[in-house]
């Protein structure tokens, strides 16, 4: 592979790859469109306090005019994390900030002089918080994939435009000039006609295996399952044990997300990124497929066809089962993946480019465009109609994987085509538990 080129020359963003996780570090402050002051200061929440909103609040909390106010999840470990957090930064910063936690995500969103939202709770909470936070006037930065169900992605969209919301998705990878690039590339016909996209993501979701432990004291689990089945029991690694003295955080992702009970498995947690480069580079946003089979036994790969004949697998394109996306075109070939570029010629690569270092959930660019969308009132690079096809890929190929066949979808009507038997209809939601509800 020799053409293999790294496109970023690194620079130091935190202490180390794991900051973010143990504290947070204290940057010249990154401006964004307007200088701070407590008039116009972009004041923050934070729902769902776990990994991700660690890296997340590491990023938020450094931009210029922007002030986290309060924290919410239903785990009192986490909340009480986030406090000190909080309270160290703008001690050590030399400002003065009164920060708050909830158990309830309504109480947060009672609040006044909240001005938007991060939301980071597990995927299945997703639609029902967001929502009722654009009821509640606040603007969103809800994590990846956007929804759950795909009738839930609808639901969202709608609320989003009718009450003048901004949603931005944390589909950071957007916002990387190596992802940028590549899409630069495809969309400009340097590679040609595309006819074949690889975008390898890993295997759909399998169902719920992990033995039942006993529950934390400070875990509120039946609000954590919300509207998901009340027996579903706890295991640890659904919500991975921390410390806060000596403070030791997460050491893995919340293992909710490979089970199909719970989650959607790489499929929706990786397609979210590469799924999403592919339909970006295809031209494919707030569109999709209509057609979508299981590759084999429906256990590991996928396959998405698209009206203009191009298709996309969910097939690795090298030996070390990268996570990325590679285009094939008549006149060669690129691949691109986090930190990573390869292509058939030299001529595509690109310039080394610096940006940002440290963990890749943390990327700055993509919060401050979130924070200009607010001040300007425009839409963010990710917006929820994007956030919401790239997420409709990832749930038809998961699917058409649990019903073991090809499916047909119409995009624009966003329904199922000949579905006779109303089998793949019935799986664009599931029941909610009472007294859930989406609306």
């Amino acid at each position: 592979m020799k053409n293999q080129k790294n496109l970023w020359s690194r620079r130091r963003f935190l202490g180390s790859a794991a900051a973010g996780m143990a504290g947070i570090a204290i940057l010249p402050r990154l401006a964004t469109s307007c200088k701070s002051s407590p008039d116009t200061d972009i004041k923050l929440g934070f729902i769902g306090l776990g990994r991700q909103a660690m890296f997340l609040l590491n990023g938020f909390i450094q931009l210029e005019g922007v002030k986290v106010l309060a924290g919410c999840d239903v785990y009192g470990v986490k909340r009480t994390r986030f406090e000190r957090r909080v309270n160290a930064f703008y001690t050590e910063a030399g400002k003065k900030n009164k920060i708050q936690t909830y158990e309830k995500y309504q109480d947060l969103l009672a609040r006044p002089d909240i001005d938007a939202v991060v939301i980071a709770v597990p995927d299945h909470s997703h639609a029902m918080v967001a929502i009722a936070a654009c009821k509640a006037g606040k603007d969103v930065y809800l994590e990846k994939p956007l929804t759950f169900t795909i009738l839930e992605g609808q639901e969202l969209k709608k609320v989003v435009r009718e009450n003048g919301r901004i949603l931005a998705v944390g589909s950071q990878q957007r916002s990387d000039t190596g992802f940028q690039h590549a899409v630069r590339l495809v969309q400009t016909g340097a590679l040609g006609k595309i006819t074949l996209v690889n975008a390898y993501v890993g295997a759909p979701p399998v169902p719920y295996n992990l033995p039942e432990e006993p529950l934390p004291a400070d875990l509120n689990w039946d609000l954590w399952l919300g509207s998901l089945p009340g027996n579903i029991h706890f295991n640890n690694e659904l919500n991975p044990p921390i410390s806060l003295d000596p403070p030791q955080d997460e050491t893995i992702w919340g293992a909710w997300r490979w089970y199909k009970e719970m989650g959607g498995g790489f499929t929706t947690d990786w397609g979210a990124h590469m799924f999403d480069i592919a339909q970006w580079g295809l031209g494919m946003d707030k569109s999709g497929p209509v057609e979508i089979s299981p590759i084999g036994d429906g256990t590991e790969f996928m396959m998405f066809k698209y009206a203009d004949g191009v298709v996309m697998t969910s097939e690795p394109f090298d030996e070390n089962l990268t996570k990325g996306v590679k285009f094939w075109g008549e006149n060669g070939w690129i691949e691109v993946a986090r930190g990573y570029f390869n292509a058939s010629d030299p001529k595509f690569n690109a310039a080394e480019t610096e940006v940002i270092e440290g963990p890749y959930e943390t990327r700055i660019p993509h919060q401050i465009n979130f924070i200009e969308a607010l001040r300007t009132r425009t839409d963010p690079v990710v917006p929820v109609e994007i956030g919401h096809s790239s997420c409709t890929v990832c749930t038809l190929g998961n699917i058409a994987c649990e019903l073991k066949r090809t499916i047909k979808w119409d995009p624009r009507s966003e329904t199922f085509v000949d579905d006779t038997d109303g089998s793949a209809t019935k799986l664009l939601h599931y029941e909610y538990r009472a007294p859930w509800k989406l609306i």
